[in-house]
């Protein structure tokens, strides 16, 4: 009975948690290029903000293309990738799983590589005489943009549509219909 107390206050802090950082979530919306909206940068790529805000803030959400992504600063590094996980709406916390840095969907506690947009699951093998879990890949479930840095700028590329993730799905129904279109 205690343990299911304790798992109760972990799930409503981490709750509560992955709220105030989706909230506290500094927004830009880049508009899409194919308006002419959006502040280009070299070779075709979307200015998202400035390198030094966003080391600060450590996100920032950005549209590029109407599509809404999250750009993370973490461990000295920018990571990009869909605001929207292969799920629902995205409010993560960022934890160290196995050694890579990852993304955990508050409500379906799917974990997500910063580093190549993998899905991972623990799991085991049944036939070992002594199973114990172990982090496996489910394959790419999210798509990551890649970020460049130019002059103290930070820009990223327009998604590449040739290759279908996961994500792409939520991204564009988000994408057509915003929140409304997500909870259908």
């Amino acid at each position: 009975m205690l343990d299911l107390i304790f798992l109760s206050l972990h799930y409503i802090l981490c709750f509560l948690i992955s709220i105030a950082i989706w909230r506290g979530a500094k927004a830009v919306d880049s508009h899409s290029s194919s308006t002419g909206g959006a502040e280009m940068g070299p070779d075709g790529l979307v200015f998202i903000g400035k390198e030094e805000d966003i080391k600060k803030s450590q996100r920032i959400t950005a549209k590029i293309d109407g599509r809404e992504i999250v750009v993370f600063y973490h461990e000295g590094k920018f990571h990009a990738l869909d605001s929207r996980c292969y799920r629902k709406i995205f409010a993560c916390v960022i934890l160290d799983i196995d050694g890579q840095a990852c993304i955990v969907c508050p409500w379906h506690k799917f974990k997500i590589t910063l580093e190549t947009g993998e899905g991972l699951y623990e799991g085991i093998n049944p036939l070992e005489p002594s199973p114990t879990p172990k982090w496996q890949s489910k394959g790419v479930k999210q798509r990551i943009h890649k970020i460049t840095i130019d002059n103290g700028n930070v820009y990223a590329s327009p998604p590449d549509l040739s290759v279908n993730f996961d994500s792409d799905y939520y991204a564009e129904k988000y994408k057509k219909g915003g929140e409304l279109a997500i909870g259908k």
